[in-house]
């Protein structure tokens, strides 16, 4: 059997999302007390503690799934014995990818602790100094929601963000363009369009002040070499050396995420199976109808701590 790691983006956060892997596990306590000393925050309570709101913040919840990831992982290799050579390869939809470069050893723990709160910072601040969201559109095909937004784009910037799965796109723009695309997509056959509860136009021009200051962060980043293939976003191909790694997540913010290209590319490369860490189990969803045959298995700590006992 062929096996991928498949790691969450924003919006699989949650109030008290770790709370309980912290308190069960004394591995993953250790990551988490890490973080809060790495970056000089508590993030550690506001993840515990913090209203809807507060988990929510861009320049935290980065950061925080990212942390919650990783613990759920580590927890995984010591207790059941699925480390990184039970697995083929990995990825991650947005954020989700630096979760999966660290799993690969492309970046060390601390690093991807901090480029991600940098993300996360220079993501919110462009989305401040331009009003801007994103939109999910349900039943009309990629080509249909190019059309929305080229006949919205007078208004704004406004761009296809991501291609989840089969009949789900999200499209990404300045507010103005984002409300004329939506009304578009639906007079072109959309059964819904639905607005998605982030700070701003992720994956879209808007965000290029926020890529700028990302490169910068990358550039004084240490980058290794990754020991297991990871699907990039901006490609839905694996990348490995250090150069492919900064040049795919130094226009990722910017570029649509293909992570349907992505699964559907795994799976035709033998992959049969996954492991969906916490939080959230929304890429099993995508899974499903991108690539049937892919058996994904989303792990939280109710799943590990059924398992205790069970594993290495």
């Amino acid at each position: 059997m062929s096996r991928a790691a498949l790691f969450p983006g924003q919006g699989a956060q949650f109030p008290g999302m770790g709370r309980e892997l912290a308190s069960r596990f004394e591995e993953a306590r250790a990551m988490f007390d890490r973080a809060d000393e790495v970056l000089g925050i508590p993030l550690s309570r506001t993840l515990f503690e913090g209203s809807e709101e507060e988990v929510g913040r861009t320049d935290l919840c980065q950061p925080g799934i990212f942390l919650v990831s990783a613990a759920t992982m580590e927890v995984v290799a010591r207790r059941r014995g699925l480390g990184r050579d039970a697995f083929a390869c990995a990825a991650g939809l947005s954020l989700g990818e630096y979760t999966a470069l660290w799993f690969a050893g492309a970046l060390a723990f601390e690093d991807a602790l901090r480029l991600t709160r940098a993300r996360g910072r220079a993501m919110q601040a462009a989305a401040d100094a331009c009003p801007s969201g994103m939109a999910a559109v349900l039943g009309l095909d990629p080509a249909g929601c190019e059309e929305a937004c080229r006949r919205a784009s007078a208004a704004g910037p406004v761009v296809v963000a991501n291609l989840n799965s089969p009949g789900q796109v999200v499209i990404s723009g300045a507010r103005a363009a984002l409300d004329r695309a939506s009304e578009e997509a639906r007079a072109l056959g959309a059964k819904r369009v639905l607005p998605l509860k982030v700070a701003g136009a992720f994956h879209s021009p808007v965000m290029e002040p926020a890529a700028d200051r990302l490169r910068e962060e990358l550039e004084r980043t240490p980058v290794s070499g990754a020991a297991l293939p990871v699907w990039a976003n901006v490609s839905a191909a694996p990348v490995r050396t250090p150069a492919e790694i900064r040049d795919a997540l130094g226009r990722q913010i910017t570029s649509p995420v293909l992570f349907q290209r992505t699964l559907e590319g795994m799976a035709a490369a033998g992959v049969s199976a996954a492991l969906e860490p916490a939080p959230g189990r929304v890429l099993a969803g995508f899974a499903k109808k991108a690539a049937p045959g892919m058996a994904v298995e989303a792990c939280d700590t109710a799943d590990l701590a059924a398992g205790e006992g069970g594993g290495a």
